[in-house]
């Protein structure tokens, strides 16, 4: 268990669009590109072992920027191809606030952060007192039928709020903003919300009032 006094202030970050981790959740990610294997072999050396994940995004001149809020995560498995590539797994420790981009001399890139106001995600998971489990589940069962997805029913009915909620955040087939948004959301009430409110927006196909059956 990590303490804010014992966060970083600066650590590497991997823009990946598309991928979502959130605290206490866990993210598995093949590295092959030589600046992230690089990234990955110095975390390695730290005492932490973070790397942050932060959406990109389109800024002037067409560049990418970094969104503002981002999560970290802590190496906590890895395994190497015999081609030299690596199978990690980043598990959730809390969200961060980029203040800045840090110019180093390393192929990949860095940012001074801030773990201000993201205090609850160092504690212990979060229950939604309001969720309506029956309900969401026959939303959920539409939506997974709509897409042509599988999944295992049984395990999704005994999780836990927090996982189930965080799981389905990430795994789900969002847009990178969507994502963004469920990463931001301030409690697990608020993300699932938004969860079913992209849930259902999805099913109406992005654009009607009537759900599909």
């Amino acid at each position: 268990m990590f303490s804010e006094s014992d966060l970083p202030d600066v650590i590497p970050v991997f823009p990946l669009p598309g991928a979502l981790l959130l605290p206490r959740a866990r993210l598995p990610l093949h590295l092959f590109e030589p600046r992230y294997l690089q990234m990955f072999e110095d975390c390695l050396k730290t005492s932490h072992r973070f790397i942050g994940m932060v959406q990109p995004h389109d800024g002037p001149g067409g560049k990418d920027k970094l969104h503002s809020i981002g999560c970290a995560g802590r190496v906590t498995q890895f395994s190497e191809t015999e081609d030299g590539r690596y199978m990690i797994t980043l598990s959730g420790i809390s969200r961060f606030r980029v203040r800045e981009e840090v110019t180093a001399f390393s192929p990949y890139r860095k940012a001074q952060v801030s773990w201000d106001g993201f205090a609850r995600d160092l504690g212990p998971a979060e229950t939604d007192k309001i969720f309506n489990r029956e309900e969401f589940m026959n939303l959920l069962a539409k939506y997974f039928h709509a897409l042509d997805l599988n999944t295992d029913w049984e395990n999704l009915q005994e999780a836990e709020d927090e996982m189930l909620i965080n799981s389905l955040s990430m795994l789900c087939p969002f847009e990178p903003e969507e994502r963004q948004a469920l990463l931001e959301a301030p409690s697990l009430s608020t993300r699932r919300e938004t969860l079913v409110t992209l849930i259902e927006f999805a099913l109406r196909g992005g654009q009607s009032d009537e759900l599909i059956q």
